[in-house]
């Protein structure tokens, strides 16, 4: 009789093992894409100039380092804003979701025609995009933005 337990137990315990591991595979799934609509509402604030839509995605401590140096959250929205950011065109290349429980990594190309202070700025790039969760959502914490020189 004890063996016939023992096994019930260990089939209920690999069952639930089996349902714990789906739950987080979907988990991970709604994650990611939430992070992919985060990166296109990115995308379209920049395109359609739209400060606030910007200011949804990034968190107030966001910090973004290009080649023009280190940039805060207040002044990326300022030079939106301003019009000393203008972002003509955006072609996102395919990006890369990877999730470590509350922090997440966006990896992705796009080739922009764009100028910042009337210089154009328009070329191909790669960046990364750091994600925190907090307090129930996601938002954008730090970037790293490379211009890939032309072959």
């Amino acid at each position: 009789m004890n063996r016939v337990v023992a096994i019930a137990a260990l089939s209920a315990a690999a069952i639930a093992l089996g349902l714990a591991g789906e739950a987080r595979a979907k988990d991970a799934k709604t994650v990611e894409e939430t992070l992919l609509q985060m990166e296109r509402a990115w995308t379209d604030a920049l395109l359609k100039n739209d400060p606030a839509a910007l200011e949804k995605v990034l968190a107030p401590d966001w910090v973004g380092v290009g080649a023009s140096g280190t940039n805060t959250q207040a002044q990326y929205v300022a030079d939106l804003k301003s019009g000393a950011l203008k972002m003509e065109s955006q072609t996102v290349g395919e990006m890369k979701v990877r999730i470590f429980g509350d922090a997440a990594v966006v990896t992705g190309s796009e080739d922009e025609k764009s100028t910042f202070q009337g210089i154009d700025t328009s070329g191909h790039y790669v960046w990364t995009d750091v994600y925190a969760k907090r307090k129930g959502r996601w938002q954008a914490v730090a970037s790293q933005l490379t211009l890939v020189p032309p072959k």
